[in-house]
Formats: structure tokens, C-alpha cells, sequence
């Protein structure tokens, strides 16, 4: 560990990732670095939370740009900095845990790298894990004193009430050593160790509900109410109980539930919800759709290459779906439905937006975005 107070000169990739998908989060970073022309070495142990990458070569500008193109699949949040610290010396009982002073001395440290540098807002952040949460009173009590001393400084700005672009992020590995970086907007994520706070909706009719929640806020953003809009006409696979339909009903989209399993709750009898009661994997519009979604247990790559239909042949304008993955060569088959859904529609001269992403509110899955774009 360094010392407190101290840094070094190499950059490191800090990467927020889903406990246990630290082998497939280390391999987003690969293929991010072979784009830019470099390798990492990588410390990720495995149910640790997140990933330290160390690249051979930093190159300030490609690097964003690389994550512009070439988005991870499997990293929810990443911030570019340096560490483990120590704050203290955790072996000398005489020493009191003054944590402030030394992340400061780091931050400061940071700043030196640009010292024009302002930082939007600050990420006190843990890894998401048992332990990681444990570490959440130390976040709270050092908050304020970072805070409010930075802003002293003019490190921090003022205001904070505008659009945040610039990150200061600080992670604490454990009591008494940190990572210190910044991330920067648009790569950065929206949300501190990139994760949605989302409330579980009181009359949705399956927890599963808050997976399209968190989809439509991640890859639709501030477009939600222009590509949601009421009166849209939408289709969901594998509907039963109803979570997903209900996200989309509540917005006032039109939506053919299609299960041969029941509705539950209130989207049972929503009068802009059709239950049907066949095959979704095998289920075809009689006309094109708005949007299509799908949260069917079955082999990722069967329901890739039905994505691939669908959006190849016109039945749906825009899709969310989730691919259940295999508990092992996860990140393979990953790559391998992408490959299916991209491959097809570019035989069939279609422009589209495609992206994947492990979701906050995934467990063995990954969630993706397909939309047609006009050329």
C-alpha cells in the first residue's frame, strides 16, 4: 500500500462491477485498452466489487473516446486515478484515523494534474458488497468536512444545483485506504458507483419491474418522454406477471402482454393491456410496434437472434430485452449475442443503436437497447 498522503504517476482504471463479474468487467477494460492501443494489468479479485486497471500507455484524449465507442458491458461505474492509499497507520495503536486531512493531501495531489480543475460535485463511494456497505458511516462522517473544505478551496463549485460533468470520485477500499480519481461527463456514469436510486413501485405486480425501470432511465435517459410517449403501441415477451408491462402502461403505451402464464395485480385489468396467452419466443405482430421488450428465460442466443428479427424485419421500432447468461464464458456469450443482433442487421442494410449493460438490477444477466435509426 502507499503511503498516506502520497500517489503515483501511473493511471489507473477504477471499475465499479457487479460482486462476482470481476473476470468479465476485467475483460471490458481489455477490449477498451486494445482500442487504444495499449494492454492493463489488472488487480481484481473475485467478489470484490470492482477492478484497478493499470495500463502500459495513457494517453489523456483517446481513452475517452475509446469509452464513447467502445462502452463496457459489464462496468457500471469507472473513474480514472490512482491508489490504494493509506490514510493512516493502521499498525501503530497510538495513531488516531484522521481521514480527512490525508484525502485532501490526495486530492489535492489529483488537482495537480490540472490545476484549473473545478470538480462538479464529489462520490464518496464503497465497493457494493457486504463489507463495502459496512464502510457506510465512515462515508457519512467524512462527507461534510470534504465537502465544505473543497468548496473553501475552490476545488468544488459552488453551486451544485446545474448539470454535474466533472467527478471527483474517492473509493474507499476498506477503513484506512482509498482510491482517488475523476470522471468526466459524457463517459462518466449518472449515478455514484453507478447505480440508480429507484424506488420498487408499490402496485407493480413483480420486483422484476424495476430491471425496465432502471433500462429506461439508463439507455434513454433524458429522451424517455420523446421515445415513450402515450399511445405508442408496445409488445412484451414473456410478460407474465406483468412488471414489464406495467412500466410501460403506466406511461400510457398500448401494450400486448404475451404469456401463457397469468397477469397479476392491477395491469390484469389495465385497459391498455391485451393478454395473450402463446409462445412469446415464436409470437409475430400482425403490424409494426413501437417497442418491443422481453425478459424471457431462455438461451441467450435464441433470444438474440429474435431480437435480430424483429428489428431486421421492421416489427419494432426500438427494443429492451434481457439475455440470461450461462454461469460460465459470460462475457463470450456476451459478445456472441451482440455479434448475432449486429451482424443481422447490417446484412439487412439496417442503422442501429445497439448497446449492452449489466444492470444494477440484474443478477446472471445482461440487458440491452436496440433502436433503428433512420440513415
Amino acid at each position: 500500500m502507499r503511503e498516506a498522503g502520497r500517489r503515483s504517476d501511473e493511471r489507473a482504471l477504477i471499475a465499479h462491477c457487479r460482486a462476482g463479474f470481476e473476470r468479465e468487467a476485467t475483460a471490458d477494460l481489455a477490449a477498451m485498452a486494445e482500442a487504444a492501443g495499449t494492454t492493463i494489468a489488472a488487480d481484481a479479485p473475485e467478489g470484490r466489487g470492482f477492478v484497478v486497471a493499470r495500463t502500459a500507455y495513457w494517453h489523456t484524449a483517446r481513452w475517452p473516446s475509446v469509452l464513447q465507442h467502445s462502452a463496457p458491458m459489464f462496468v457500471r461505474s469507472l473513474f480514472v486515478g490512482d491508489g490504494p492509499h493509506a490514510l493512516f497507520d493502521a499498525g501503530d495503536p497510538r495513531t488516531r484515523p484522521d481521514r480527512v486531512a490525508p484525502l485532501l493531501a490526495l486530492i489535492a495531489a489529483e488537482g495537480t494534474r490540472d490545476p484549473e480543475r473545478v470538480y462538479d460535485d464529489v462520490r464518496l463511494e464503497t465497493a457494493d458488497t457486504n463489507d463495502g456497505k459496512s464502510l457506510s458511516p465512515i462515508l457519512r462522517a467524512l462527507g461534510s468536512p470534504l465537502i465544505d473544505t473543497l468548496r473553501a478551496d475552490g476545488a468544488l463549485a459552488a453551486d451544485d444545483n446545474g448539470p454535474a460533468r466533472l467527478h471527483l470520485h474517492v473509493l474507499l477500499a476498506d477503513g484506512g485506504h482509498a482510491y482517488v480519481g475523476a470522471s468526466e461527463a459524457p463517459w462518466a456514469s449518472a449515478w455514484t458507483m453507478g447505480i440508480p436510486r429507484l424506488r420498487m413501485p408499490r402496485n407493480a405486480p413483480s420486483r422484476s419491474t424495476s430491471k425496465l425501470a432502471e433500462a429506461i432511465v439508463t439507455f434513454l435517459g433524458e429522451r424517455e418522454s420523446e421515445l415513450l410517449r402515450p399511445g405508442m403501441r408496445a409488445v412484451d415477451l414473456g410478460a407474465a406477471p406483468g412488471g414489464w408491462t406495467w412500466q410501460l402502461a403506466r406511461r400510457g403505451l398500448r401494450v400486448t402482454a404475451v404469456d401463457n402464464g397469468p397477469l397479476k395485480g392491477d395491469v390484469a385489468d389495465d385497459p391498455l393491456v391485451t393478454h395473450l396467452r402463446v409462445d412469446g419466443l415464436t409470437y409475430r405482430p400482425r403490424r409494426p410496434v413501437d417497442w418491443m421488450v422481453c425478459d424471457i428465460a431462455a438461451p441467450p442466443s435464441r433470444v438474440a437472434t429474435m431480437v435480430a428479427q424483429w428489428m431486421s424485419e421492421g416489427l419494432a421500432r426500438q427494443a429492451i430485452f434481457n439475455l440470461k447468461l450461462p454461469m460460465k464464458k459470460r462475457y463470450d456469450e456476451a459478445v456472441r449475442c451482440r455479434s448475432i443482433i449486429a451482424t443481422a442487421l447490417a446484412r439487412a442494410g439496417i442503422a442501429c443503436t445497439l448497446a449492452l449493460k449489466q444492470l444494477y438490477h440484474d443478477r446472471e444477466e445482461i440487458t440491452g437497447y436496440c433502436a433503428r435509426r433512420s440513415r
